[in-house]
């Protein structure tokens, strides 16, 4: 299957948007005791990673403007390989500090394309 960069790249910051919204406002405790938000915030950082291995394998050059794209993917694949081992307190950090500037990143690598 083909992929375009450019949605690829929308569904990157689509899931960011998602992590944002879904832990905003909400304690870790709050986001720790809820299994609905844990595992949505899960799939978001799934779908991030996986959004940019995408782009790493069709248009790889895409990626130089993004700071650390190849620990995101490595953090999909923990997610996603290693269920059994996530800890929800990196998660929800990655979440609250990560996720914002990396929003910021993707919305200028949008505008440039």
């Amino acid at each position: 299957m083909n992929h375009n960069p450019k949605v690829c790249f929308y569904d990157a910051l689509s899931a960011c948007k998602f992590i944002i919204e879904f832990t905003s406002g909400i304690s870790y405790d709050e986001y720790a005791g809820d299994a609905k938000t844990r595992f949505a915030v899960e799939r978001q950082f799934e779908i991030l990673g996986e959004s940019l291995n995408r782009i790493n394998k069709i248009s790889p050059d895409l990626l130089e403007k993004l700071p650390d794209w190849q620990e995101i993917i490595a953090f999909r694949n923990i997610v996603a390989h290693a269920y059994d081992k996530i800890d929800s307190g990196i998660v929800f950090d990655a979440a609250l500090n990560d996720i914002p500037s990396l929003c910021k990143a993707l919305e200028a690598i949008l505008a440039s394309l």
